[in-house]
């Protein structure tokens, strides 16, 4: 890693995490993004590069970015390399908020895997209902419209398909466990998503002003931790 700003390294990615098999103990999920993922001031660089993407959409340059949190361009290029590399890191910070679960696969029963599906539900749909999530979806999809491989991609790998990666290894978990049926942990991910997020994440992105308090939230994603349960336990 290269030294960065005040002797900062670079920043630390994470490996993918070994999935034990068998009766193996703690499962997590695919690539771990957590704060000890990015230094206190590497996060302090992409709260504000979140911050001019909701401020001012896709034009986001480095120096912008340097300029708002007071350090050097030659900095943002040692730890994130590009802008697609402060972009995809931009990302990977936001999803982060979405927690990885966990399971225990020698203690594992109904009551900690259901918690465990409910947790990801809630951070689920609290971050996606989110001012800073609706923003980037939305320039997301307008990067696609017009045939960039730029932050459309981004969001797409470290977005729906991480989450994806996050949730599928404890379904699987609870199959094994005989706690959950189903032949394709995709299509089970796929059936989980739909009943937490229904058409709350499209009618935001079409200016809808909907407002999900926290209550709200927990009520939703218990309710969709119930229905999943209903159709695959």
């Amino acid at each position: 890693m290269e030294a960065g700003e005040h002797g900062r390294t670079a920043v630390r990615r994470q490996p993918r995490e070994v999935r034990k098999n068998g009766s193996g103990s703690t499962l997590g999920a695919a690539l771990k993004i957590d704060d000890q993922t990015f230094s206190p001031r590497q996060q302090a660089v992409l709260t504000a590069a979140l911050d001019l993407l909701v401020e001012q959409g896709d034009g986001l340059t480095m120096t912008a970015v340097a300029r708002r949190a007071s350090c050097s361009k030659e900095t943002l290029y040692k730890w994130f390399g590009d802008r697609d590399g402060l972009l995809t890191a931009t990302v990977q910070w936001q999803a982060a908020k979405v927690r990885v679960p966990r399971v225990d696969r020698r203690n594992l029963d109904a009551a900690s895997l259901r918690a465990s599906v409910e947790q990801f539900g809630r951070d689920l749909l609290a971050t996606l209902a989110g001012e800073v999530s609706v923003t980037l979806n939305r320039l997301a999809v307008t990067d696609a419209g017009a045939g960039k491989r730029g932050l459309g991609a981004i969001v797409l790998e470290n977005g729906r398909l991480e989450m994806g990666r996050r949730l599928k290894p404890v379904l699987e978990a609870g199959r094994d466990a005989r706690l959950l049926r189903f032949e394709s942990s995709e299509e089970a991910f796929r059936t989980f998503f739909g009943l937490v997020v229904r058409d709350v994440q499209i009618r935001l992105l079409l200016g809808d002003e909907l407002k999900l308090s926290a209550a709200q939230i927990e009520r939703d994603a218990r309710t969709a931790a119930e229905q999943f349960f209903e159709l695959y336990g």
